[in-house]
């Protein structure tokens, strides 16, 4: 295999393609580096498996700890359960890839991407995007590529491309842009909350940094004499196509404008015209009959009854302007809103219907100990803020067996975290770890934006207090030669025959979260910015009706989520408060029935259902860590007694003593004689030795003093 190397610079940032190098079997490979991040990416075909009616493409990305000269955790010590970050960059690859392969493609492909090394400046996932383009261009698998993605951050008032993790954390916006040479293809996108305009301008600015990367793509592959492969579908049965047309056409466009069935009873509606219309007088004819064997066919009988219905569909829209449900073409659907649906028990709890579409979204507040520890090769260690979403199937209906969450439930349970993370409260204001749950109870288009309602009605119920509310709509597109429609709030069937799927959340003051998929080789940035403009409007409709139901944060917590008290101690200090092999910590935790939470940075939180549980914990901690100062004066007790002196807590968890000697202002003989377990005393703090010993004495305490310490012992 000839190696070759190429590379291009954006702003001193270089990326090098280095090909045949390494994995010579695979049908093609690519090693695509930056800094010191180098993401190794390879592509492979097999013939396809009979019956199978889809594209069967299968795209793994792979991490290895080693990358980051790091042993994983756990007993097997080796990597096991890709982390949610690894679900989400394979879902990143997949996305851009899976338009420019043919739709009639039944082959089995296999992406694999797999980070060999990472600087933790440089991440991975958008090389890996480029270098699965490289690798299926030189595998020859039939491509309208190439493709290529970039990511785009905003530090101050400028763009830069492919920004480190500091970059995006330090900007205000976290963008990656996919294109093919026909145009934008695939949008990810974080935002804190910008403005449409800039949005755009982001998009744009990125996608011209992609077509270098494209021209650097078609220079390698010249080089090692490598030619796109663009190869002819296959042929359908004219005969078949005609019969169907003829029979089925006006059928079919009675039922799609007919706007009063809703999604279950037009699926059935077409569903009898395909038995009783088309298969009927089909099986009827005899059985070597070429309409009859080309129908027997499922595969193809069906792609082609698809076909017809897609073109109908498409066409109503694009002539008439009109939708299967008689919406005009920027035309939201009905909404309903509800919070508190659940009992107090759930922390808080939001319902959103828009048409049939329904979520639940509900909210858990916990204690920082129940953040998500994070074992990946991001800088990232944990996350206080999890969106999850659940996608059972009576939800469109049907019946399978219930798994753990797939990569669909993954990826919109992170667009839905992304969006909601811009208006949450900083965590020195609300402590809380925060957990969203998103139920999808029906689903006919855009459950992802439903969950985002839900999240922002439900967190406002929970009285989280989020900076402001967010809304979001999915877009779609129609596409029919130089024809374009772009709808607005699409639902299913438009989802399943349009061309885009494209997904916009944020405030009415600018955009939080974006995610396009498209079905067709690419967009103009003119029709982009079109579908970004025309969601605004869609979006604070949709937030007006939010509002309409709960207007701000409810004031107070649910009574049974738990009260959180912080202080800050001296970091030096950690230890006494947790105590040898955590004695010290477990015994507050025993003591006052409290969970006590300490940060490297000396934070302290201590949660408890009960608030009067959580202050006794900081009032021992307080006492524990507060520094004496000599002369001090306080209202101790005494709790232990010895023959030269009494032992006094002076604060909660810290004792000192009093020597025999200072007890009175004449000789005591016995302590006992003085005072006795239990007793409160009035003491002042003499000393404090080389050891951290206290040494207390009742000598020498001004009547104000003594005054002053009882009163502060009863507060």
């Amino acid at each position: 295999m000839v190696e070759l190397d190429k590379s291009i610079s954006f702003d001193g940032r270089d990326i090098r393609l280095r090909a045949g190098l390494l994995a010579p079997q695979a049908g093609g490979s690519v090693l695509i580096e930056s800094g010191d991040t180098a993401v190794l990416v390879t592509a492979t075909r097999s013939a396809g498996r009979e019956g199978i009616d889809f594209l069967p493409l299968l795209v793994d990305y792979e991490e290895r700890l080693y990358a980051a000269g790091r042993i994983p955790g756990g007993f097997l010590r080796r990597e096991g359960r890709p982390p949610e970050k690894v679900t989400l960059t394979s879902r990143l690859i997949d996305r851009p890839l899976r338009p420019l392969f043919p739709s009639w493609l039944r082959d089995d492909i296999q992406i694999v991407a797999t980070t060999l090394s990472m600087d933790e400046q440089v991440p991975p996932d958008v090389l890996a995007v480029t270098g699965a383009s490289v690798a299926v261009l030189q595998a020859q698998i039939p491509f309208y590529g190439p493709m290529a993605a970039v990511r785009v951050g905003l530090v101050g008032d400028d763009f830069i491309i492919n920004p480190t993790y500091r970059e995006i954390d330090n900007g205000d916006l976290d963008l990656v842009v996919a294109g093919s040479p026909q145009g934008v293809i695939m949008v990810e996108a974080g935002a804190n909350q910008l403005p449409e305009l800039d949005i755009i301008e982001a998009i744009e600015f990125g996608y011209e940094a992609v077509q270098d990367l494209i021209a650097a793509q078609e220079n390698l592959l010249k080089e090692l004499g490598i030619e796109i492969i663009q190869a002819e579908p296959p042929e359908t049965p004219s005969e078949l196509e005609d019969f169907i047309r003829d029979r089925a056409t006006k059928s079919i466009k009675k039922v799609l404008s007919q706007f009063d069935l809703d999604k279950h009873g037009r699926d059935q509606a077409l569903d009898e015209i395909k038995e009783n219309e088309i298969l009927a007088p089909i099986t009827e004819r005899p059985e070597d009959d070429p309409l009859r064997v080309a129908a027997a066919d499922n595969q193809v009988f069906s792609r082609v009854f698809k076909s017809l219905i897609k073109k109908l569909m498409r066409s109503q829209i694009v002539e008439d302007g009109v939708r299967v449900d008689g919406r005009k073409l920027d035309e939201v659907r009905p909404v309903s809103c509800q919070v508190g649906l659940l009992p107090s028990r759930v922390h808080g709890s939001g319902l959103f219907n828009r048409g049939l579409t329904q979520v639940l979204s509900t909210v858990t507040l916990g204690t920082p100990g129940d953040a998500q520890m994070l074992d990946d090769l991001n800088p990232e260690e944990e996350k206080r803020y999890l969106h999850h979403y659940n996608f059972p199937p009576f939800s469109v209906g049907e019946t399978k067996p219930m798994r753990s969450p797939g990569r669909r439930e993954i990826g919109h349970g992170a667009l839905a975290e992304r969006a909601i993370m811009p208006i949450l409260p900083p965590q020195n204001v609300f402590p809380y770890v925060i957990r969203v749950v998103s139920e999808v109870l029906s689903s006919n288009g855009s459950t992802s934006m439903g969950s985002v309602c839900g999240s922002t009605l439900a967190l406002m119920d929970a009285g989280v207090p989020i900076t402001k509310p967010v809304s979001g709509a999915a877009m779609g597109l129609i596409k029919e030669g130089d024809q374009v429609r772009i709808l607005t709030d699409i639902q299913g069937i438009e989802d399943f025959l349009g061309d885009m799927d494209f997904k916009v959340a944020g405030t009415d003051s600018g955009i939080t979260a974006l995610q396009m998929d498209m079905k067709i080789t690419g967009l103009p940035m003119e029709t982009v910015a079109k579908a970004i403009e025309q969601a605004k409007p869609a979006r604070l409709h949709i937030l007006e009706k939010m509002l309409a139901t709960i207007d701000k944060p409810r004031p107070d917590l649910s009574a049974f989520a738990p009260r959180l008290l912080t202080m800050k101690i001296d970091p030096d200090l950690i230890g006494l408060v947790i105590g040898p092999g955590g004695k010290t910590i477990k015994g507050i935790t025993e003591q006052t029935g409290a969970k006590v939470d300490i940060d490297d940075d000396g934070t302290i939180t201590v949660s408890a259902v009960e608030g009067e549980k959580a202050k006794k914990a900081i009032t021992l901690i307080q006492g524990m860590t507060r520094r004496l100062e000599e002369g001090d004066v306080y209202a101790g007790r005494v709790t232990r007694i010895i023959p030269i002196g009494a032992f006094v807590e002076v604060l909660p968890g810290k004792e000192g003593m009093i020597h025999i000697s200072q007890l009175a202002d004449y000789r005591v003989g016995k302590v006992e004689d003085e005072v006795a377990v239990g007793d409160e005393v009035i003491v002042k703090v003499r000393e404090i030795d080389n050891k951290g010993r206290i040494n207390l004495t009742r000598l020498g305490i001004h009547p104000d003093e003594a005054a002053a310490a009882r009163a502060a012992a009863t507060t």
